[in-house]
Order: C-alpha cells, then sequence, then structure tokens
C-alpha cells in the first residue's frame, strides 16, 4: 500500500509509529517546500504548499496526519482523493478542529475516552468514524528500577501555565512538605510562548525562599536518566490528551499522582487521582507511610498497567491496523 504521512508538530510520539509505517509499506514523508525569494514569496510559497499537498493526497492510497491539525486542515480544502486518517491529541482540538472538513476524514483516532466524547459532542457526523488509541511509551527505552524512598518529588513537562507547576510550587510550600525534607525537582525549559511563566515560577521560588528545596532542570534530554532522580512524579495539568511523561515514570519505577484533569482517570487508577492541593499532599503522605514492601507492590502494579495499556508496540500496530482498513477502501 501506498501511505503518505505529514507532520507538523513535535514527533515525540511518534516515532515508533512511522518506523513501523515505513516497515509495512511504500511510506512517503510529506516535506513542505519553500522559496527563499522576496518576490511574491507569500503568495508563490502558497502555491507551492497547496501543489504539493495535493500530489501527497493523489499519490497515495490513504494519507495519515499526526496532529489533527495546520496540515489536515488545508488539505480538506482540496479535492478528496485518498483515504485520510488522523490522530488527535489536545490542542488541535480546540485551534484547528473548527477548519478542518470532517466529512473528507475516513477515520479520527483520539488518545483518550474523554477525548473522543469531547469530539463527537461538537462534530456528531464522526459518529461511528472514531477510535481511541491510547498514547504510548517505549518500554525498551525506560527500564524498571525503583528506588528506596527518598522524598524526592518531581515534575517534567514544559513548563505553561496549562502545566500549573506555579500552583505546584505553592502547594509543596503551603503543606510544608519541604519543611519535612521533601525536595521538588522540575524539569523542562522556557516555553517560546511563556517567557513570562518561566520568569514567573523562578521568581516564586525566591519569593518563598524555599530556593534550597527546589532544582531546576530546565530541558531534560535524558529523561530516564533524569526519573531515577525522584520517587513521586506529579502531574498537576488542568487539561491533557493523555501525558506521556507519567506513562514514562511508572515504567521506570516512579509512583505518580495525577490531577484529575479530564481524562485522568484512564492514566492511572482512582487511589492515584487528586482534586486538590489537600488530596495531593495527603496521598504523598500516605504513600510515604507504605512500608516498603508495600511501596514496591504498587510501584510493580503501575509498571504492570504500562505494559498492558501503553506498549508502544502494541499501540503502533492498532494505529497501523486502522490505517490498512481504512486503505482498503482506495485500493
Amino acid at each position: 500500500m501506498k501511505l503518505g504521512v505529514a507532520i507538523n508538530d513535535t514527533w515525540a510520539f511518534f516515532h515508533e509509529i512511522y518506523a513501523l509505517f515505513q516497515q509495512t509499506h511504500s511510506t512517503t514523508l510529506f516535506q513542505k517546500n519553500e522559496t527563499k525569494s522576496l518576490v511574491f514569496k507569500e503568495r508563490f510559497n502558497r502555491r507551492i504548499y497547496q501543489q504539493d499537498l495535493t500530489k501527497l493526497l493523489s499519490k497515495n492510497q490513504v494519507v495519515f496526519f499526526e496532529w489533527a491539525g495546520e496540515y489536515l486542515a488545508h488539505a480538506t480544502q482540496l479535492p478528496k482523493y485518498c483515504g485520510i486518517v488522523t490522530r488527535l491529541h489536545r490542542y488541535e482540538l480546540y485551534q484547528w478542529a473548527s477548519l478542518v472538513d470532517w466529512s473528507k476524514v475516513d477515520h479520527l483516532i483520539l488518545v483518550s475516552h474523554e477525548k473522543e466524547k469531547e469530539i463527537l459532542e461538537q462534530y456528531p457526523q464522526m459518529n461511528g468514524k472514531t477510535s481511541v488509541i491510547p498514547e504510548s511509551v517505549n518500554l525498551e527505552l525506560f527500564s524498571f528500577a525503583p528506588n528506596i524512598f527518598r522524598k524526592q518529588v518531581g515534575i517534567l513537562c514544559h513548563l505553561s501555565p496549562r502545566k500549573r507547576v506555579y500552583e505546584l510550587i505553592l502547594a509543596f510550600a503551603e503543606s510544608n512538605l519541604f519543611q519535612s525534607g521533601y525536595h521538588l525537582h522540575i524539569g523542562g525549559g522556557k516555553h517560546a510562548k511563556f517567557g513570562d511563566y518561566y520568569h514567573a515560577i523562578h521568581l516564586l521560588v525566591q519569593k518563598l525562599g524555599v530556593q534550597e528545596h527546589i532544582t531546576f532542570y530546565d530541558n531534560v534530554d535524558n529523561p530516564k536518566e533524569w526519573f531515577q532522580k525522584i520517587d513521586i512524579f506529579i502531574s498537576n495539568s488542568y487539561s491533557e490528551g493523555l501525558q506521556v511523561s507519567p506513562m514514562e515514570a511508572m515504567a521506570s519505577g516512579c509512583y505518580v499522582l495525577t490531577h484529575d484533569w479530564g481524562g485522568a482517570d484512564e492514566l492511572v487508577p482512582a487511589e492515584n487521582l487528586f482534586l486538590t492541593n489537600r488530596e495531593m499532599t495527603e496521598k504523598i503522605h500516605s504513600y510515604a507511610n507504605l512500608l516498603e514492601a508495600a511501596q514496591l507492590e504498587k510501584l510493580i502494579s503501575l509498571r504492570r498497567l504500562v505494559e498492558e495499556n501503553f506498549d508502544g508496540n502494541k499501540i503502533s500496530q492498532k494505529i497501523l491496523n486502522v490505517v490498512e482498513i481504512v486503505g482498503k477502501n482506495y485500493s
């Protein structure tokens, strides 16, 4: 089968899937070509872009759009040539979905049932054309290596208001966790769109006088190594698709607690969810007070959860199966 692939956002969640596509089908990756000429540059680039998208759609049986965003919106304004499959993670639902002609999309993959429910409420015409296939983790990259509990807590994310790192710092200060010997590790560099947020969280740490109890890491190039620094991973977002870093943390042998954002119950057991800062603190203490054997039992249970539900090899195959089913209609 001739398979086209278009991706205009991060490859962070797509490497294994794309590798499987290449192994099993004749795969073409869309490349956006642009001229550097200053004469009629914008108009010329727009025409080249449209021509290249048309070629991608007309030369393949199926085109897979990783991220239901800009490329998909523009492609669905063109004539229907082939099968279209796309995967929506989160932000596309709020920034691009209204610009997509969904009648030209053969199948939509969502990363959580929560996001599926949300998009079907807005676009009921997609009923019967969706699948829920969660995000995944490469288990070969994150081996299970739990540590004896050391009161090390961490969060790993890009530093934007949605991740609520500012609120997490306040919660740690107000809960007296620092005074009890806990240390907070914050991994994630300055976000291009939220430089003010980066400055604000550093200023907050200074004003609270807790610099000795918090370590910033900026961009973390080796998350496997970073997870070995912490015992408890915190996800404190207010909105996610299905966050990958908690999966990596669980696979690595960390205990994970997450704010109960929509869909978080599809990521961790109910006992690992919290709404308020008080609940978060109580759950940290509850885990800390367990005997070492009981802590290990919980860590093993979380690792098994990842193996059963978020194994990258299994998830990649499920996505490929969807693509191949659509492709049969365009042979």
